[in-house]
């Protein structure tokens, strides 16, 4: 028993726990987040004593007499003033790390007013942040400190919630304070607890499920097995072969399998009857890597006849005689890394019988229409809804099924509301990482460096089920010829199933992987005919109706020239100061393209509030995608900020409008809310207010029409737009450090550059990890190694500057021409890097993480 104070209140705990658990379980201080439990992310972090503390470490029976502070804590000037400048600083993007950041930055700001910006780095170095890249976090803290020291809250910047305003977001005070609600947050009345069993060996057949001892235990409710699956077995992205349990007889894919549910009374009783089940094995060899799933002697699949999980060929031209009569030739093997995505918030779902007797959901993924579409196959009927939650991040990785559909089933079968969800660790092995790649290019060029034709072959291992490895091969296919302008390319590839843990969607989908080969090629051809990298780019860079390597004419819209431009400066003072500099080029769809429909949805509904309600099955994963469809309406109508209501994603009144994936959702969505917007303001002529129209639904659809691969036809649309980008590296040639990052990008029109900027400081820092430090490693079982804390992530410490440059260039004729920025931030870091540090020391690299630079781990 312990006696010691929360927020100023005096509290007594009999039980021995985790000051974590007993914050959120027992005072439902939600704030604190559980980002972890290992003392790595940061998430948890409160003050006690004024020092910020992870609370997953301390056990309360240490605190006597201590004084704990949470955000809830805070005074309501403190409230006020984070609020502000986490806002003004556009310092708020999923935002499951920022109640942790505040209480680090009101401990530093307490003991030193007026911090450097280095004092704020050191002081935020213990909690990670994946979204945002630091930058704005740290000009928040230094503002918060301004107003705490000037005693009053200032104006905003701007209030004009007009497209290309940098306004506050709309979620940055629940975030901020923490009080808006992740699905962790959610406490039901009697709740219970359920979680997978999951297998000890990446391949073996599953014999036999022993419960007899978990249920004996007290407090346990049930263990169920694939028998008790009501509806499919199977679900899955695309392709149905992600197992939901395994069947008594099925074969085991990886170590993430579920085997069965147990459902308890607590997460504690839960544990103890997870390790009380015994499972029958008959354990195989396991498939463990490109090389030994091509040989198909064992297959990962009974279902499948081969390891092959997809195959693309992408043929333009005839690259074969171009590479042939090219004066300069290169060739080169690369290979990228696993890599994690590391989202702060741990895949999560609860689930219970509502009112009509539907299974609800609250859910953390980023479609809450897929996730609808696969619990029902589970369910075997159409009884369910979802409701998506915050979302703490995504980037691809909480695209599958992960506890949504296992929460749905076990609220079905008990009755009860249930929460799964996962542990830092299952999160780490179950959801779909960045696919490993191995690639061979070939580059052909003139004399001058123009490029005559590009050849590559590439292969890579999608783990354990498809995800979506099949698209991803496509894009990394269709983009392996880079934004330049010539029409002789070939690429092959394939994607082979292994009994590691799946990969699937991550920021960048495959275009981060052959980016890297074909820049670091583009480089070193540059060096071999005597110019410089920026000048064999702006040779050859696709302009505005200019023809692709897939044969799409590009629209006004088209900015690489201008990314290049707008660096070029920052280029030719690094160069004349005798710095290594690396330079990279990149592009990328918005909307999913090649064929698939693609539609985006919204609905504007006049509610009895007399406000106008927007409602999109778009899920905001930490974009802002609502502040942007809030700033369209106000551009597209006559009406307020305060006149316009964000509805989060949900399946019974938001319309399906696809996942936010593939960079869409600003483009697709945007233009569906533009389109409601013109059939709500030829209503309001017949009306004198808004209220008039109560009950009204104003209903936009967008379909981004594009032609499939391979479409017979001269100059095929494969996306409806792209972006573009490029991105400068500079190292100190001193420390061998990076000494600045440069990075300019075409996002059409932005909505919001504030937001833009985030997105791209989040990117670089992203990919700066990528190229540097990231490691995901397995061991001979599959297993990956890697805890959160050993991943390799940039801290704020560790983060450089960082120049976001955001080329507004109009030009698209939908979504009031912007273009999604999601992804492309991402993709040519790495070969930016790369190519600095062979300025630095001569040493080319063709693979990730780098070798040989201070960054590396050894």
């Amino acid at each position: 028993m312990s006696t010691f104070f929360v927020n100023g209140k005096e509290v007594t705990v009999a039980k021995k726990q985790k000051l974590l658990r007993y914050l959120r379980d027992e005072l439902r201080l939600t704030s604190v987040k559980d980002g972890c439990s290992e003392g790595a992310c940061g998430a948890c972090t409160v003050l006690i004593e004024g020092e910020p503390c992870r609370a997953c470490i301390p056990d309360t029976e240490r605190l006597e007499g201590k004084h704990v502070l949470t955000v809830e804590g805070l005074s309501d000037f403190e409230k006020a003033a984070f609020t502000f400048a986490f806002g003004e600083a556009g310092a708020v993007q999923c935002g499951f790390c920022i109640p942790g950041m505040v209480l680090c930055g009101k401990g530093l700001l307490d003991k030193c007013p007026d911090p450097t910006e280095a004092q704020i780095r050191f002081a935020i170095r213990n909690n990670y942040c994946r979204c945002t890249g630091y930058v704005k976090i740290v000009a928040a803290i230094r503002l918060a400190g301004q107003i705490l020291r000037d005693g009053k809250i200032p104006l905003p910047s701007t209030t004009d919630w007009k497209i290309g305003s940098r306004v506050h977001r709309l979620d940055v005070e629940e975030k901020v304070l923490g009080y808006g609600k992740y699905p962790d947050d959610y406490y039901l009345d009697g709740m219970c607890y359920g979680s997978a069993v999951r297998s000890k060996y990446p391949r073996a057949r599953l014999r036999g499920i022993d419960p007899s001892a978990a249920l004996r235990l007290p407090g346990v409710i049930g263990v169920y097995t694939a028998a008790d699956i009501p509806g499919e077995i199977k679900v899955g992205h695309l392709k149905h072969d992600q197992y939901t349990l395994i069947p008594i007889g099925g074969l085991i894919h990886y170590l993430g399998d579920p085997l069965c549910l147990v459902v308890a009374e607590t997460q504690e009783i839960l544990e103890k009857a997870k390790k009380l089940v015994k499972i029958d094995y008959e354990v195989l060899p396991a498939v463990h890597n490109i090389q030994e799933a091509a040989t198909d002697k064992e297959l990962v699949f009974d279902e499948e006849t081969t390891n092959v999980q997809a195959y693309k060929h992408v043929s333009r031209g005839n690259a074969t005689e171009a590479i042939a009569k090219a004066k300069h030739v290169i060739s080169h093997h690369f290979e990228t890394p696993w890599t994690e995505h590391a989202f702060l918030e741990p895949e999560c779902a609860v689930a219970y019988i509502d009112d009509d007797g539907d299974v609800f959901l609250y859910t953390t993924d980023q479609s809450s229409h897929t996730t609808l579409h696969e619990c029902t196959m589970v369910l075997g009927d159409k009884k369910c809804k979802v409701q998506n939650a915050l979302v703490g991040g995504g980037f691809g990785g909480k695209e599958d099924m992960s506890v949504q559909h296992h929460a749905a089933m076990l609220a079905r079968l008990t009755g009860r509301a249930v929460k799964v969800k996962l542990s830092r660790q299952e999160s780490l092995l179950v959801h779909p990482k960045r696919h490993h790649f191995e690639m061979d290019f070939t580059i052909g060029c003139d004399e001058n460096g123009k490029i005559l034709g590009v050849k590559a072959k590439v292969a890579s291992d999608t783990g354990a089920f498809a995800s979506l490895g099949g698209p991803v091969l496509e894009r990394a296919c269709t983009h392996a010829a880079g934004p330049y302008a010539y029409e002789n390319f070939e690429i092959e590839g394939t994607a082979y199933y292994t009994n590691n843990p799946p990969a699937g969607a991550f920021r960048g989908f495959g275009v981060t992987q052959t980016c890297f080969a074909i820049e670091t090629l583009l480089n070193m051809m540059a060096d071999e005919i005597g110019i410089s990298p920026w000048e064999i780019r702006m040779r050859n860079a696709i302009r505005p109706w200019g023809v692709l390597p897939n044969g799409q004419i590009v629209d006004d819209s088209t900015g690489l020239v201008e990314t290049l431009e707008v660096i070029k400066p920052y280029y030719d003072e690094a160069v004349a100061a005798g710095k290594p500099v690396g330079l990279a080029c990149a592009m990328k769809n918005a909307g999913v393209g090649v064929g698939i429909p693609d539609t985006g949805r919204c609905k504007l509904i006049v509610e009895a509030d007399g406000k106008l309600h927007i409602y999109s099955g778009a899920s905001c994963i930490g974009q802002g995608l609502g502040t942007v469809l809030v700033q369209m309406i106000v551009s597209n109508t006559d009406l307020s900020r305060d006149d316009i209501v964000y509805e989060r994603s949900n399946t019974w009144i938001a319309p399906d409008s696809g996942d936010t994936s593939g960079s869409r959702q600003t483009l697709v969505t945007g233009e569906a809310c533009r389109r409601a917007c013109e059939k709500l303001m030829e209503a309001k002529k017949q009306v004198s207010s808004l209220a008039d129209l109560e009950g009204q639904v104003f209903y936009g659809e967008y379909l981004a029409k594009t032609d499939p691969l391979g479409a017979n036809v001269p100059n095929p649309v494969s996306h409806v737009a792209y972006g573009y980008a490029t991105q400068l590296c500079i190292l100190d040639p001193k420390t061998g450090l990076v000494e600045q990052m440069v990075a300019a990008h075409d996002v059409g029109k932005a909505i919001n550059p504030l937001s833009c900027e985030g997105q791209i400081e989040g990117g670089v820092v992203m990919s700066m990890g990528y190229a540097l430090t990231e490691q995901y490693h397995f061991d001979s079982n599959c297993k990956p190694i890697n805890k959160y804390g050993t991943l390799g992530l940039f801290r704020a410490h560790q983060t450089p500057p960082i120049k976001a440059i955001v080329v507004d260039k109009p030009g698209l004729n939908v979504a009031c021409g912007a273009i999604g920025i999601g992804e492309i931030t991402s993709i040519p870091t790495a070969p930016a890097i790369a190519d600095a540090y062979y300025r630095l020391d001569g040493e080319r690299r063709y693979e990730l993480p780098l070798c040989n630079t201070p960054y590396e781990r050894k």
